[in-house]
């Protein structure tokens, strides 16, 4: 169908609950990003003005941008109840606007290393390509944080961060598929 008007289609946002009780996911009619970024805090959303808008309400504990979706964790004193339509319209107002989602990150910021060594890249292929697309369904993110003594530990972000089940996907799910994968890996730790 031809839009008729010279106004691009209208922006959705959807919010769904995910796993985390605390934590609520947004999902996007349109793609805002290429790589997922968290903000555990306001001074860390100075680089994005979507997150330090969301950072503005005082209930606010954390804020994860993916490709398309927004994931918020909340303070345990305030309902989803009371937030959940007001964010979303708000999370698309911004984006109607035009506004930036989030400016360049300072250089030096690429977790991908020219030094790591084959087994190394091979894990983080098998986490991009087989876990974190899965762990994105719920609104969260896991990234390799370093690979040491047979041990891989990762970083738990978005919906992922402080869920009560959390410590079930990393040994139920990731761990056994990584093992599977990687006979080097012993263990899957979270940081």
């Amino acid at each position: 169908m031809e839009n008729k008007s010279n106004r691009p289609d209208p922006i959705y946002v959807n919010f769904e609950p995910t796993p985390n009780p605390a934590t609520l996911k947004f999902m996007l009619s349109v793609k805002i990003l290429d790589e997922s970024i968290d903000f555990a805090s306001s001074m860390e959303a100075e680089r994005s003005p979507l997150a330090a808008k969301i950072f503005g309400f005082p209930w606010t504990s954390r804020v994860f941008l993916g490709p398309d979706f927004v994931t918020v964790t909340k303070q345990d004193w305030v309902d989803w109840d009371v937030l959940a339509e007001p964010l979303a319209g708000l999370i698309r107002e911004h984006l109607e606007s035009g506004e930036a989602i989030c400016y360049e990150a300072p250089e030096g910021t690429n977790d991908e290393d020219a030094n790591d060594s084959p087994l190394v890249k091979n894990i983080k292929r098998a986490l991009n390509n087989e876990v974190r697309p899965v762990v994105a369904l719920d609104g969260g993110d896991i990234v390799f944080a370093k690979f040491e003594d047979h041990k891989l530990f990762l970083h738990m972000r978005g919906s992922c961060a402080g869920c009560p089940s959390s410590s079930a996907t990393l040994k139920q799910g990731i761990e056994t598929r990584m093992r599977e994968l990687f006979p080097e890996i012993h263990e899957v730790v979270s940081l």
